[in-house]
C-alpha cells in the first residue's frame, strides 16, 4: 500500500481545520470521504456526458449509456459476479428491501422463519419485520456472546433446521467491529437449503470479496462507505433467482411492452431498475472501485485490522472504559462506553477538538439493549487514518474523563 500521507493527499476534505484543530475523521463506518479521482469523474460526467441512458440515440445519451453499463461490469468484476447479476440500487437499505419485497413476498408463507443475528443494523431487520407482518412468517435470531460480540455458531445448525427459509446477516458489524465468517455461514445455510443474504456494507470496500467464494444467494452494499457518492449501491443476486422474481418497482425503463391492462418486463437486472437511475453515481462507484483496487483491498484490510487492534489496546489503558467487540480479529471499528458519560457528550467534546466520531445506538437498538446500553461511542478507520490520529483521540478521551470528573 502507498504511504498513508501520500494517499491522504488524494482527499481534499481531510486538509482542513475544525474548531481550530486539524481534522481527524473517525466516522468512516457512517460514510467515507471521496478521493479526487472520484470527484473528477463526477465533474467530467456532468460537464461532458450528462444525458439519460438507454432511451436516446444521440451522442450524449450513447456515451452516458456506455459509461453506465461499463460501471455495471466494473461492479461485477469487483465482487466476482456476472454482469447480469448486478442491480444498481440507492444503497444497502434499498437492496434489502428489494429482496424482502420481490423474493420474500413470492416465497414466504405463514409458519416460515427468517433467521437474523443479534448484531444486525436496522436496515437488515426492519424490512424483514415488515415481511413477517405481511406473510405471517416469524423472525428468529442467532445470539451473540456477550461484549465480545461473536456469533454463537454452536446454535446455528439447530436454528437453520427449524423451518428457516432465509438467513440474512452482516459480514462486518457496524456497531461491534466483528468480522463474521460469511463463507462458513453461507455454506452451512446452503447445506440446509436456506437462501442467504449478506449485508456487505462494512466489508466490500475494506476487504477482498468474491460472491462465488462466499456462496451467497444475495449480497448488498452501499457506495458511500467505499469512497463513492451517496445514493448509489448494488444488489448481487444469483441470476436464476433474479430472473424468477417479480419487479420491485414499476415504471419506465424496466418494461418490454405496456398495454392498458398488462405489461411485460425486461430480463434481470434491468427489470429491477425502474425510472431514471443514478447514472453519475454508478459511474463514480466504478471509479471508486478502480481507486481501491489500485491501493489493494488486501492492504486496506490489513491496515484496518492493525488500526482497530492498536485503538483497542490504547483504549484499554483508560480507566472505567467498557470496550465492545472481539479481542482478536477486529475490523477497523471500536465501540465503547466511557464512565457514565453519554456518547453524545463525548462526540460533542471531541468535535471541539477537531475529531469526528459517532455516538448513539448506530441503528442497532436491539443490540444495544442486549448489551444493557442505550448508546456507545464509535471510532471507525479507513486507509487514510494513522496511529498518530488514534493517539490524539485517546488523549482527548482522557481530557473528557477529567472534564466530566
Amino acid at each position: 500500500m502507498k504511504a498513508i500521507e501520500t494517499l491522504r493527499k488524494d482527499f481534499p476534505i481531510l486538509h482542513q481545520q475544525v474548531n481550530g484543530f486539524d481534522l481527524v475523521y473517525f466516522d468512516n463506518a457512517a460514510t467515507t470521504q471521496k478521493p479526487r479521482a472520484v470527484l473528477d469523474v463526477l465533474m467530467h460526467y456532468y460537464e461532458c456526458d450528462n444525458s439519460n441512458v438507454h432511451r436516446g440515440i444521440h451522442t450524449l445519451s450513447h456515451r452516458a449509456t456506455v459509461a453506465y453499463e461499463a460501471a455495471r461490469e466494473r461492479v461485477a468484476s469487483f465482487i466476482g459476479a456476472r454482469t447480469e447479476e448486478v442491480v444498481f440500487t440507492r444503497g444497502t437499505t434499498e437492496g434489502i428491501n428489494l429482496v424482502a419485497r420481490a423474493w420474500g413476498d413470492a416465497n414466504l408463507r405463514a409458519g416460515d422463519r427468517i433467521l437474523l443475528t443479534e448484531m444486525e443494523h436496522h436496515s437488515n431487520l426492519v424490512p424483514w419485520q415488515l415481511l413477517a407482518e405481511r406473510t405471517g412468517a416469524e423472525l428468529i435470531f442467532l445470539p451473540i456472546t456477550g461484549d465480545e460480540g461473536l456469533l454463537d455458531l454452536e446454535r446455528l445448525d439447530v436454528l437453520l433446521s427449524d423451518g428457516v427459509k432465509l438467513f440474512a446477516f452482516t459480514h462486518i458489524s457496524n456497531a461491534l467491529g466483528t468480522i463474521n465468517p460469511a463463507g462458513e455461514l453461507c455454506r452451512r445455510a446452503r447445506e440446509k437449503g436456506v437462501i442467504t443474504l449478506v449485508d456487505a456494507a462494512q466489508s466490500v470496500g475494506h476487504a477482498p470479496l468474491d460472491v462465488m467464494d462466499l456462496g451467497c444467494d444475495f449480497l448488498v452494499f452501499s457506495g458511500h462507505k467505499m469512497c463513492a457518492p451517496t445514493g448509489i449501491g448494488a444488489l448481487y443476486g444469483r441470476f436464476d433467482l433474479l430472473q424468477s422474481l417479480p419487479p420491485f418497482h414499476g415504471g419506465g425503463e424496466m418494461i418490454l411492452t405496456v398495454d392498458w391492462l398488462h405489461s411485460d418486463w425486461k430480463r434481470a437486472p434491468h427489470k429491477f431498475e425502474a425510472g431514471t437511475p443514478n447514472i453519475s453515481g454508478a459511474i463514480a462507484l466504478a471509479a471508486a472501485m478502480d481507486y481501491l483496487d489500485a491501493i489493494g483491498r488486501d492492504a486496506i484490510f490489513a491496515h484496518d485490522r492493525e488500526l482497530g487492534a492498536y485503538a483497542a489496546d490504547r483504549l484499554r489503558e483508560l480507566p472505567n472504559l467498557r470496550l465492545l467487540g472481539p479481542r482478536d480479529e477486529r475490523s477497523g471499528i471500536v465501540s465503547f462506553h466511557l464512565n457514565d458519560i453519554h456518547s453524545h457528550d463525548i462526540v460533542s467534546f471531541a468535535d471541539h477538538r477537531g475529531i469526528a466520531l459517532r455516538g448513539g445506538h448506530h441503528c442497532t437498538q436491539p443490540l444495544m439493549r442486549r448489551l444493557g446500553l442505550d448508546s456507545t461511542t464509535r471510532a471507525s478507520f479507513y486507509f487514510y487514518n494513522n496511529r498518530e490520529e488514534i493517539d490524539r483521540f485517546v488523549e482527548v478521551l482522557s481530557e473528557i474523563q477529567t472534564f466530566f470528573g
